[in-house]
C-alpha cells in the first residue's frame, strides 16, 4: 500500500489541488490528511477543500485539527470517497485506519481542543471498532509526546500523553500526525514508526510504502 501523507494545509486551495495532482500522478493507494483542513474556518470551508481530493482515483482518510471546527467530522459524509475517521476505524486493504482530530490543551485556545482523557476515550471508541484481523495505522492530528516529531522550535515536546500511551501499549504499526510544523521527521516508539510528513502549505508531505516494513520517502507537491 502507498500512502500520499499530508497534514496542516491552513485553508491553502493551492495546496489541496497539487496533492490531488500528485496523488492522481503517481497513483498512490490512499491519501491520509493529519487536520488543520482549514486555518479557523467553516465547515464548509473545509467540505469545499476536501472535496477537490474526491476527484482523485483513491480513497481519502482524514481527521480534524485543532484550528479546524469540531463539527468537521459529522460533514464528512457528503463528499464523496473522503472519510473522517475521528474516534472511527476504517479497514482498508487488510488495514485498519484509527483517528484521532483535534489536539490536547494548547495556550493558544484553538476551536478543536481535547482534554488527554477525551482524547484515551475517542480513541479507545476507535480502537473497539477496528477489525481484530490487520495492522493499525493511527492517523492523529498532534503527534505522540516526547518524540522527534513533536518538538518546538524552543526544543519543548508538546504532543499528547494520552497519544503517547495509547502507542505504548495498542503497537501500532504506524503513525501519522501532523501540528508540530517544525517537527517534520521520522522517529519510533518501541516498532511503531512516527511519521510527521510536514506542511502541506509549504508545499511537504511524505510517501509510505506500508508493507511487512515501513518505508518513507519525504517529498514534495
Amino acid at each position: 500500500m502507498i500512502i500520499l501523507a499530508t497534514a496542516d494545509f491552513h485553508g491553502s486551495e493551492q495546496a489541496f489541488r497539487k496533492t490531488a495532482f500528485k496523488a492522481t500522478q503517481i497513483s498512490v493507494d490512499l491519501i491520509v490528511v493529519c487536520g488543520d483542513v482549514t486555518h479557523f474556518g467553516s465547515v464548509q470551508e473545509a467540505v469545499n477543500l476536501l472535496s477537490i481530493l474526491s476527484y482523485t482515483p483513491c480513497p481519502v482518510l482524514f481527521v480534524p485539527g485543532n484550528c479546524d471546527p469540531p463539527n468537521l467530522a459529522d460533514a464528512s459524509p457528503n463528499i464523496k470517497s473522503v472519510k473522517c475517521i475521528h474516534r472511527k476505524c476504517e479497514h482498508l486493504m487488510s488495514v485498519n485506519f484509527l483517528g484521532i482530530g483535534g489536539s490536547s490543551p494548547s495556550p493558544f485556545n484553538t476551536p478543536f481542543e481535547l482534554s488527554e482523557r477525551e482524547m484515551t476515550h475517542a480513541m479507545e471508541q476507535g480502537y473497539n471498532s477496528c477489525e481484530r484481523q490487520g495492522q493499525i495505522v493511527l492517523v492523529s492530528h498532534d503527534p505522540p509526546k516526547g518524540s522527534r516529531v513533536d518538538v518546538t522550535y524552543g526544543g519543548e515536546h508538546v504532543g499528547s500523553c494520552s497519544t503517547r500511551a495509547f502507542v505504548e501499549r495498542v503497537k501500532p504499526k504506524l503513525v501519522i500526525c501532523g501540528h508540530i510544523h517544525e517537527a517534520v521527521g521520522v522517529d519510533s516508539i518501541g516498532h511503531t514508526v512516527v511519521v510527521n510528513p510536514g506542511t502541506a502549505k509549504h508545499g511537504q508531505c511524505s510517501l509510505i510504502n506500508l508493507n511487512q516494513r515501513v518505508e518513507i520517502q519525504p517529498s514534495s507537491l
